[in-house]
């Protein structure tokens, strides 16, 4: 009952957060649309909401760690692995923009959905295959206008220890566009919203972005084994910061096979 008590006002402030920061982002976008293309200055203010909604839960406890984007307007395909919707939230604290990719349901959202237009993010209807080539085409387009994307390539949020299986999709797009894709690993937003239910709870949680990996010289037939590798590498990735924050391990993964360039510093 208590659970459910704070999860209430919890919801009542992100409500409030969504509301009151709508006009917020259609500011920055009208200020900055002429010059900004890529709609940057409007996605960055958006995912400040993102980290205000997450401090509006008293007992979360996010950390970022690991590599620090450079060149915030050099872009990358940042993948990452999907445990819960706090995800958003945590990935949000990174101190530069990227574009998410999203199913449609959360664009139709009042409010929420304006500002993730005005933010630039991107729309995909699972299991829509039109949607789907579409979705990838947005992903090249806001690439080439020197923004970053960001890519669940399990599709959706696992319900156990396990990763799902990987999509090919943020890697074909990476592998085209010849930018590095960055892994980011996630690890304790399962305790703070767990996948079927709204219930707030409290957890610490952790995102840590890797390093690269370049696709420079990567060619189409080098699709799989560069998501098998980046699979692996999130997967070990999660084990090792599970055990830092004290989580219990998920089992032992393979060696990744590699592909291309080694791993190279943006």
């Amino acid at each position: 009952m208590l659970a459910r008590i704070v999860t209430g006002g919890v919801w009542a402030a992100w409500v409030l957060i969504v509301v009151f920061g709508t006009p917020v982002v259609g500011l920055v976008y009208a200020l900055t649309a002429p010059f900004d293309r890529g709609r940057y200055h409007a996605g960055l203010t958006f995912r400040k909401l993102a980290v205000l909604a997450a401090r509006a839960v008293p007992f979360w406890r996010f950390e970022t760690d690991g590599l620090r984007v450079r060149d915030p307007r050099r872009p990358y395909v940042f993948v990452a692995n999907h445990e819960s919707y706090a995800d958003i939230f945590l990935i949000s604290h990174l101190p530069w923009e990227m574009k998410w990719m999203s199913k449609d349901t959360i664009f139709r959202i009042p409010f929420m959905g304006w500002m993730m237009r005005m933010a630039g993010d991107i729309y995909l209807r699972r299991g829509d295959r039109a949607s789907a080539l579409d979705a990838i085409a947005a992903a090249r387009d806001r690439l080439e206008k020197r923004v970053s994307v960001m890519i669940f390539p399990e599709g959706t949020r696992s319900r156990g220890a396990d990763l799902l299986p990987f999509k090919d999709g943020a890697f074909r797009l990476a592998v085209e566009a010849q930018v590095p894709v960055v892994p980011i690993v996630v690890a304790g937003t399962r305790d703070c919203m767990a996948k079927g239910s709204f219930v707030v709870r409290p957890a610490r949680a952790r995102a840590r972005v890797l390093e690269p990996i370049e696709t420079a010289g990567l060619a189409l037939g080098d699709v799989a084994a560069l998501k098998e590798r980046v699979r692996q590498t999130i997967d070990r990735a999660r084990r090792e910061l599970q055990r830092d924050l004290g989580l219990a391990p998920a089992a032992p993964a393979e060696a990744p096979e590699r592909v291309g360039d080694p791993v190279a510093a943006p």
